[in-house]
């Protein structure tokens, strides 16, 4: 078998296809919306659950290249005008080679009128990335940050510990933190049906806002993945290394430990309407809760799909999750999805409806269309997202389905219900978004484990029958956001933004109120996520 394999790649590695330069897009759900009508259109055969993806396809790139470049009406300008407006600062294009380089701000000042808290963010990055001939592309970018964040931020930075996607958080004043991110990226197409990326970033799997397999919430987190796409099949199998503040507090002697995670997620396209998409994950510890070390076990270096039976036949305690994904192109502008997570499944229990602990899952559903009411750019979705107690959460405290403290599903944890809807309209250079985002979840209360919190153990749980979403102390979220942004440069993603937030978060014990407002500088295609929920009472 492995002289075949060798002969394979041997055959791949000397064939030499012609096809265009691969144009690689970090994901951004704001950018990524502009593309809706291309990518989820019938005529479309883009694998559209998996992202970042490279926007090679011929039905998309036009549109691609057209929002790229916007504002480039082919005139002479000089060159504050062309820096300011249409090119990356430094900008190379060579025969066979490309390299471009950027500053990146992100400064910003706000107002939290609840808090009565004068907010700011003060952030310097810079970006450099290019091709060297067809195949090989690079990228990197890197952030230094401070920032004095509302009530509601800053409770969730203290209670974990983190930037809320970023990286760790040092304290410099009350409600005020700064910290540093770096993600970078180099990709390798020998053939075009295989990509080879190695990287320090993040992935997205599905089709919505959120995500019950893997998000883009977390830290960036290194990893080595493989990308095969075969006309209608598209296959993914990534390894990556990551961090685990919360287990390393709660290990015995304060062991700073790691965790090796492995990701394999097919998506097919059965036919120009209908994808399905089949997922499964390990998360493997280096070293137990008692300081023991163990070694990495090389059955997870096999690519194929679906571990669990290797997991289970070597008697491993490792996590695992396996998932289900679908998505139908109603039409040429609407489009349903869905998502459905299996972490642990206890069929005898599943099918009495006794609320077993042990009958952990989670799913989404959605709807989502461009050209609303006929109106070219203003694009919606509509999603609701759900996560049974325990789910996510394991046996030991390493093996959580977690990176850098933070989930890497739902940033909510589990133990929750959300409801919520998107609405983004661009016209010329101005982008306009606005999100309402309902949630009802159970935090922990009398100190007992109610599942909301996926850093406890939950083979210790509240109780073991008779559970319910949102039980524990039950709390109500609304969450509504408005932003305006006049975009300066599309290359990377240069705007002047307007936001305004309105939150609240209630139970029987906390009513809080947040109203933000603010206004900044800012630039590059992350996601950067204020939508969150408390993880414990406060």
């Amino acid at each position: 078998m492995k002289r075949v394999l060798t002969i394979v790649l041997l055959l791949f590695s000397i064939i030499d296809i012609a096809y265009s330069q691969s144009e690689y897009q970090p994901y951004s759900y704001q950018f990524y919306q502009k593309l809706n009508t291309d990518i989820y259109s019938k005529s479309a055969n883009v694998h559209t659950s998996m992202k970042p993806f490279f926007v090679d396809d011929s039905l998309i790139k036009s549109h691609y290249d057209s929002l790229m470049n916007y504002g480039n009406d082919g005139k002479q300008h000089g060159w504050a005008y062309r820096k300011l407006f249409n090119e990356h600062l430094v900008d190379v294009k060579g025969q066979g080679v490309t390299f471009y380089a950027d500053i990146l701000p992100d400064f910003g000042i706000g107002r939290d009128v609840s808090g009565k808290l004068n907010t700011s963010t003060t952030s310097l990055g810079a970006q450099i990335g290019g091709t060297i001939g067809s195949k090989f592309y690079y990228n990197v970018n890197g952030y230094q940050s401070s920032a004095v964040v509302p009530e509601y931020l800053s409770t969730y930075i203290n209670q974990v510990g983190i930037i809320p996607g970023q990286a760790s958080a040092r304290t410099y004043k009350a409600n005020g933190y700064d910290w540093s991110y770096l993600t970078a990226l180099v990709s390798y197409t020998p053939v075009k049906y295989l990509n080879i990326t190695v990287g320090h970033d993040k992935t997205f799997i599905g089709d919505g806002y959120r995500s019950e397999f893997l998000s883009d919430y977390a830290s960036p987190y290194p990893f080595f993945k493989l990308t095969a796409t075969l006309g209608h099949v598209q296959y993914m199998a990534m390894w990556a290394y990551m961090n685990d503040p919360v287990a390393t507090q709660n290990a015995s002697d304060n062991v700073y430990r790691k965790k090796f995670a492995v990701f394999h997620y097919l998506d097919w396209n059965v036919s120009k309407s209908l994808a399905l998409g089949f997922f499964d994950s390990i998360i493997s510890y280096t070293t137990d809760d008692n300081g023991n070390m163990r070694p990495f076990d090389f059955s997870y270096i096999n690519p194929v799909i679906f571990l669990r039976p290797v997991e289970a036949s070597n008697g491993s305690p490792d996590n695992a999750l396996i998932g289900f994904t679908g998505r139908y192109k109603i039409n040429n502008y609407i489009t349903a999805y869905g998502q459905l997570s299996l972490d642990e499944f206890q069929a005898s229990t599943f099918f009495s409806n006794s609320g077993s602990y042990r009958n952990k899952y989670g799913w989404q559903l959605g709807l989502r269309g461009s050209q609303l009411f006929g109106i070219k750019g203003l694009n919606y979705l509509a999603e609701y997202n759900t996560a049974k107690p325990y789910t996510y959460s394991e046996r030991s405290y390493i093996e959580n389905y977690s990176d850098n403290g933070e989930p890497l599903a739902h940033p909510w944890g589990a133990n929750f219900r959300e409801w919520i809807g998107l609405l983004n309209y661009s016209y010329k250079r101005f982008d306009f978004s606005g999100e309402a985002d309902f949630g009802r979840y159970g935090l922990d209360m009398n100190g007992l484990n109610y599942g909301k919190d996926i850093f406890k153990l939950w083979t210790e749980p509240a109780r073991q029958d008779g559970n319910y979403t949102g039980q524990g102390l039950t709390t109500n979220l609304v969450y509504l956001d408005g932003k305006v942004a006049f975009l300066l440069n599309p290359k990377y993603n240069l705007r002047i933004e307007f936001s305004a937030i309105y939150r609240t978060e209630n139970n029987a014990q906390f009513n809080d109120k947040t109203t933000w407002f603010s206004i900044g500088l800012r630039s590059s295609f992350r996601n950067l996520y204020t939508d969150l929920a408390s993880y414990k009472p406060h």
